[in-house]
């Protein structure tokens, strides 16, 4: 009975030592941008400004999981303000019925004990759809303020008209004003949660 008490407790232990720890989202050091097809043979980039949110990830075994992002749509900027204004209206985002866009995870998928493709719902204008993440895994440091850091970039593409962004103008020599495959791309870092740091004695 002893032994097999040992043997819980043990199994206990290890387990419980493996659990993977609470990340935030740094947002001074995490950029959210978009690329749009312009006119046939251009494009046209911007980014939002406000992103937050948090995953578990557990550095030893680099397990991922519940991921989930939350990006305030009126926060998107093109450097162009009528653009901007358009993009932010009913005939894309929608923001003042739609404030937020979202990303919750859903399945991880590994390449060489790295976490390569993250699978998870999406959701702009109340719309939600799959969509995979490729994600390159940076690495972690302790930054000089004693921060535990891990650092990403991961992009993925996305058919605009499947969120109910259909708006487009049709060009006198054919083609639209407006391509439909949006590629998004992030890069950022993500702190350890004070909640995650354990305490001094």
């Amino acid at each position: 009975m002893r032994s097999l008490l040992f043997s819980v407790i043990a199994t206990s232990f290890v387990a419980s030592s493996a659990f993977a720890a609470k990340y935030e989202i740094d947002k001074a050091h995490t950029h959210v941008s978009f690329t749009a097809p312009h006119l046939v043979v251009s494009k046209v980039k911007g980014r939002f400004h406000q992103v937050a949110g948090a995953f578990d990830f557990e550095e030893g075994t680099m397990k991922l999981q519940d991921v989930n992002v939350t990006i305030k749509t009126a926060s998107l900027n093109t450097e162009e303000a009528d653009r901007d204004k358009h993009l932010k209206s009913p005939d894309f985002f929608d923001v003042t019925k739609f404030p937020d866009m979202t990303f919750k995870s859903t399945k991880v998928e590994y390449e060489k004990g790295k976490p390569e493709k993250v699978e998870g719902d999406l959701t702009i204008r109340g719309i939600t759809k799959k969509v995979i993440l490729e994600v390159d895994y940076k690495g972690a440091v302790t930054d000089p303020w004693g921060n535990r850091v891990v650092a990403f970039d991961a992009e993925t593409k996305v058919n605009r008209k499947d969120f109910g962004m259909t708006w487009n103008k049709a060009m006198d020599k054919g083609g639209f004003v407006v391509g439909d495959d949006i590629k998004i791309e992030i890069e950022g870092e993500a702190k350890l949660a004070s909640s995650a740091v354990p305490k001094k004695k």
